[in-house]
C-alpha cells in the first residue's frame, strides 16, 4: 500500500516538471530550402532574436527538396506541441496546390498561420558569358532558336514565374529544376544553365561583382538594391509581375496561446530599426501581419494561382 502511494506521489510531482521541461525544449524551425536561399535568410534573420524573446532555443533545420515539399510535409505531420515551426513561402503554400494533383500536406488545413515575415522581388539573370546583351536581344535569340537555351528553375515560385515568362514573351526555353535557390545560383555562375529567375537579394551582389548578367527585375517598380535596372514590364513584358514572400507557421491544432506568443514576439523583433535596416539592405520588405491576415491571404491566393497555373499550360504533376 505504501509503495503504491509513493508511486502516485512520484507521478503527481513529476508530471508538472515534465510539462515544464517540454515547454523549455528547443523549437525546430523547418526551412524548405538549403542554406543560403531566401527562405533560409528569413529563418536565420528571425531565429536569434525570436529565441531571445521566447526564452527558448530555435534550431534551424534545412530540409531541401523539389518545391520545398519535404519540410512542409514534416511540419504538417509534427505534433502540435509548440516545438515545431515552419518557414513557408508563396511557392510551398500558394503555388504547390496548383502544381500537384496530390500534395502530402494541405496549406489551409494542416497549418496555423502565424505571420508573413518578409517579401522580395525576383530578377531574370544569366550566366556571365551568355551572349544577349539586353532583354530584347534575349527574346530575339530565343525566338530564332526555340528550345536552344536552358533556364534553371528554383522551386514552385520559379516554376510558375518561368512558365508565365515564356508564355508572355512568346519564347521556348528548357526548364532545368534545382532543389532551391542556392543550387540554381551556383548553376548560373558555373554556366550550367543560361538563365534563371532568382531573388533580388540573392543576385544583387553577384550582378555587381560581374558573376551574373541581369536582364530586368520582376517587380512592379524598380528595386532599391538595383535602382538602375528596369523592370521587365518597362521593357515590354506587359503585366508580368512576380516576387516571393516568406512566413511563419505552426502545425495544425498548435495551441492558440503559443501561436499568439510567437506572433507577438516576431512582430516585436521585426519592428526594431536594426532589423528593418537589415531587411531593407537585403532588398526585402517587412510584412509582419497578423495570423488572421496571413490566413486570409492564403485563402485568396491559392485559387488565384491555380487559375494562373492552369491558364499558363504548366503540366500538373
Amino acid at each position: 500500500m505504501r509503495a503504491a502511494a509513493l508511486v502516485c506521489l512520484a507521478v503527481l510531482t513529476c508530471a508538472p516538471a515534465a510539462a515544464q521541461d517540454a515547454s523549455k525544449r528547443p523549437i525546430r524551425l523547418l526551412v524548405p530550402s538549403p542554406p543560403g536561399g531566401p527562405s533560409d535568410f528569413a529563418a536565420r534573420l528571425i531565429a536569434p532574436k525570436l529565441s531571445e524573446a521566447l526564452g527558448r532555443h530555435l534550431i534551424v533545420d534545412n530540409r531541401q527538396s523539389v518545391n520545398g515539399i519535404l519540410a512542409s510535409e514534416i511540419a504538417a505531420k509534427s505534433p502540435p506541441d509548440g516545438n515545431t515551426l515552419l518557414i513557408g513561402n508563396n511557392g510551398t503554400l500558394v503555388m504547390n496546390p496548383g502544381l500537384y494533383k496530390k500534395l502530402p500536406y494541405d496549406p489551409l488545413k494542416d497549418f496555423v498561420p502565424i505571420s508573413q515575415l518578409v517579401s522580395a522581388g525576383t530578377a531574370l539573370v544569366a550566366a556571365p558569358k551568355f551572349a544577349p546583351l539586353t532583354f530584347k536581344d534575349l527574346v530575339a535569340a530565343a525566338r530564332k532558336d526555340p528550345g536552344k537555351f536552358n533556364i534553371g528553375v528554383a522551386g514552385a515560385n520559379g516554376a510558375v514565374g518561368t512558365e508565365v515568362l515564356k508564355q508572355t514573351a512568346g519564347i521556348k526555353l528548357n526548364n532545368i529544376p534545382y532543389k532551391g535557390s542556392s543550387p540554381t545560383e551556383q548553376a548560373i555562375i558555373a554556366g550550367e544553365v543560361e538563365l534563371a529567375l532568382l531573388s533580388i537579394p540573392v543576385v544583387a551582389p553577384q550582378v555587381k561583382s560581374g558573376r551574373m548578367k541581369i536582364y530586368g527585375v520582376t517587380t512592379a517598380k524598380r528595386s532599391p538594391m538595383l535602382p538602375e535596372m528596369p523592370t521587365l514590364q518597362e521593357q515590354g513584358l506587359e503585366g508580368y509581375e512576380f516576387g516571393n514572400w516568406h512566413g511563419l507557421l505552426a502545425p495544425r491544432s498548435t495551441p492558440d496561446k503559443f501561436v499568439h506568443e510567437v506572433h507577438r514576439a516576431a512582430v516585436k523583433v521585426l519592428s526594431t530599426k536594426e532589423m528593418q535596416d537589415l531587411v531593407l539592405a537585403r532588398g526585402n520588405e517587412v510584412i509582419a501581419n497578423s495570423p488572421e491576415e496571413f490566413a486570409a491571404k492564403l485563402k485568396r491566393d491559392i485559387p488565384r494561382y491555380r487559375k494562373i497555373i492552369a491558364e499558363s499550360g504548366i503540366e500538373v504533376q
